[in-house]
């Protein structure tokens, strides 16, 4: 028996001593990498010293040692002389393209935004932008918040989406993943604790590891957060702020009606609450939806990426942002970004006022409408909320898998799918899930070999 009780004693990993199988240092040197590699221990974590992990698990010091040797060498930790051993900041679950020379791989896990429907039109409006007597003005440090034009296109767009805002209200952006890290950086601290449903994207879920912002997930339903659960968790924890993504949530593709916004609005008020709401799947979404932003108007910050709606290569995002924060939010783009290419974000708003936009997320919509019937050919649809155009779905698997084999299996049988524990912001969860990219395929016949290797994989 451990000389000393923890039952209520804080460590900062504590493995499970249930799990722990011979040979012992092989299986507790299993459950580190597997909690490292899965988020659930933030880079730069110290780690509990040897001797306590021994108390802990009731076992030999030197079997810690060689569990945490293991991991070493694999450089998932490092050890500083005298201060302790920490878990390496190189070890990633973001979603990103991989560079690849496997041509016949079919790509399902990355949720490409059908650029191929409006890269013509890009094309042009850069050509035409060349020709352009104002050029050399897009091309140095002035206005760095976006040139009052570019933020008009902005607005317009936002209320495009039912978002009303003033121009000084807006920023412009180097695309989603800037405007996340922008938020973060400029209004939370280390040890900020947010909001975020149990799962969700992968990149926040790095992102807030790498700035060591804790965060809490909430369990959700077929209509995405559940209210009752998030107002638990604000009485049990000093919440600083909540992230969602209520168009077409990132994995799980469900839409959140009005009524659930309205009640996910009102905790926000009431525990006081920021709001991170990316709505970058907004142009997917049912119209007439107001987002979250419209309920709180004093505690919001609207992210609205262009990446998945018109391109994902011109790297800009809108954001609109509450009064209250639109100082911290300045200085952040000041001494984080400088400013955004005015270059790009012409491109973008040329998009918009010439209505190539309209044209671009009409075809999309009708392209992925197409994709999903095609996916209902092999598999079945097991939440009505989950949005009917979305890049992706949600699929249930019927028992369990290691993340990594479960991937290494299906990309030997030539797709390339995504296993659920790379969304996941919860330690333990019981059901698991992959999420399979609808708009990847470069054709509809691919993505139906895609489609049909899936179905037979998983039966």
């Amino acid at each position: 028996m451990p000389v000393n009780s923890f039952e209520h004693y804080p460590m900062t990993w504590k493995p499970d001593r249930r799990k722990l199988v011979p040979p012992i240092y092989q299986s507790m040197a299993a459950q580190l990498e597997y909690d490292i590699l899965n988020g659930f221990l933030a880079p730069h974590t110290k780690l509990p010293p040897q001797r306590e992990l021994a108390d802990y698990l009731d076992i030999n010091l030197s079997t810690v040692t060689r569990a945490l040797k293991l991991c070493e060498v694999k450089g998932l930790i490092y050890g500083i002389t005298g201060s302790g051993t920490f878990v390496a900041p190189n070890v990633s679950n973001a979603i990103f393209l991989e560079d690849s020379d496997q041509k016949n791989v079919i790509e399902m896990g990355l949720v490409e935004p059908l650029d191929y429907l409006s890269s013509s039109y890009v094309a042009e409006v850069i050509q035409n932008i060349a020709e352009k007597n104002y050029l050399e003005k897009l091309l140095d440090y002035r206005n760095p918040l976006g040139m009052p034009y570019h933020k008009m296109a902005a607005k317009k767009w936002m209320a495009r989406f039912n978002l009303e805002v003033p121009i000084e209200n807006i920023i412009i952006t180097s695309g989603g993943q800037n405007s996340l890290t922008l938020i973060l950086m400029a209004l939370f601290h280390a040890g900020d604790k947010i909001a975020v449903d149990t799962y969700t994207y992968p990149n926040f879920i790095e992102l807030a590891n790498m700035l060591n912002i804790n965060l809490v997930p909430i369990d959700g339903d077929f209509f995405g957060m559940v209210p009752e659960r998030l107002e638990e968790a604000c009485r049990k924890n000093q919440l600083d702020g909540i992230y969602l993504i209520p168009s077409c949530h990132n994995p799980t593709a469900v839409t959140m009606d009005m009524n659930r916004r309205k009640e996910i609005a009102k905790i926000i008020r009431k525990y006081n609450l920021t709001l991170l709401e990316d709505d970058i799947f907004s142009f997917l979404a049912p119209e007439g939806l107001l987002p979250i932003s419209h309920f709180v108007p004093d505690q919001f910050v609207y992210s609205l990426s262009v990446s998945k709606s018109l391109s994902s290569g011109i790297r800009v995002g809108f954001l609109a942002v509450a009064n209250q924060f639109i100082d911290k939010i300045t200085h952040g783009i000041f001494n984080i970004n400088v400013k955004t290419s005015a270059l790009n974000a012409e491109v973008i708003t040329e998009l918009i006022n010439t209505g190539y936009a309209e044209k671009i997320i009409s075809q999309k919509k009708n392209i992925s409408k197409e994709r999903n019937l095609l996916y209902q050919k092999y598999f079945q649809i097991n939440n009505s909320s989950e949005n009917p155009l979305t890049f992706f779905r949600w699929v249930p698997l019927d028992k369990k898998h290691q993340m990594e084999e479960f991937e290494q299996n299906a990309f030997a049988q030539g797709i390339r799918i995504y296993h659920s524990d790379r969304f996941l912001a919860k330690k333990d969860e019981t059901n698991q899930f992959t999420r399979i990219s609808l708009s990847s395929a470069k054709t509809h016949e691919e993505l139906d070999k895609g489609l049909k290797t899936l179905k037979n994989s998983l039966h």
